[in-house]
């Protein structure tokens, strides 16, 4: 295995699936036999799961809102998403933890570090729900932020795309793939890879984040093992 102990970043939409809304049985299905199979290879698994699914559900409640309010709900929506993936899990014989920044004792763990460190040793997947636990935060710098607390190998960022390309490949025929690529580029670019804020601190930390295609069948296993799928976003390059 090239990575031990990763991050996987899944946002919230990607649990829908087909239906573009609320939370797919089947995606979860796939996603916890996925997982498993990465636990049965010794490997630490952590994730940060977005709440888009839930959250942009009720966009129309939310307009005018006050922004951190709004961001509450979202991050209540990333809680529930950690519970459904948790339950799936565990129907899969993978003991798993949901960790959360927001206190609600009766559903999921207060977050603490070291306890998180030792749920992943003990072979546990470690979820970490309600984001950073504070608003005007993205779930991906919850995810970098993690990331960096619990020394993870890598991020592997899951998306519906097989990498990152210098413009929307679904728009443009002639956009560019790139395999590797530098914090740096992704900043200056605004490749919209993930916000600003997370990348930034992985550049800081330098830890690497791997963007890949998680809707392909053993993507999942195939990053962790080393084999070149998607982009790496490193420090190469000077970045």
């Amino acid at each position: 295995m090239k990575y031990k102990r990763i991050l996987l970043k899944l946002s919230g939409e990607a649990l829908s699936g087909k239906i573009g809304h609320g939370i797919c049985s089947i995606t979860l299905a796939n996603l916890s036999s996925e997982i498993k199979l990465l636990i049965d290879m010794g490997v630490e698994v952590a994730m940060v799961l977005g709440g888009g699914n839930i959250h942009r559900g009720v966009a129309g409640a939310t307009k005018g809102m006050d922004r951190t309010t709004s961001d509450h709900m979202g991050m209540l929506a990333t809680v529930i998403n950690s519970i459904a993936l948790q339950d799936s899990l565990e129907r899969n014989g993978v003991k798993t933890r949901v960790l959360s920044a927001l206190e609600m004792q009766r559903i999921a763990e207060p977050y603490i570090r070291r306890r998180a460190i030792r749920h992943l040793e003990k072979g546990r997947v470690v979820i970490f729900a309600g984001g950073t636990g504070n608003p005007y935060f993205t779930t991906d710098t919850a995810a970098a932020l993690r990331a960096n607390e619990i020394d993870a190998d890598v991020i592997m960022k899951a998306t519906k795309v097989d990498g990152i390309y210098d413009k929307d490949p679904k728009k443009f025929d002639d956009a560019k793939k790139y395999d590797t690529i530098n914090y740096l580029e992704v900043l200056n670019g605004e490749l919209g890879v993930m916000d600003s804020t997370a990348i930034s601190l992985c550049k800081d930390n330098e830890i690497d984040i791997i963007v890949f295609n998680v809707f392909e069948s053993s993507n999942i296993q195939k990053v962790v093992i080393g084999e070149s799928i998607g982009t790496l976003v490193t420090k190469n390059n000077g970045g």
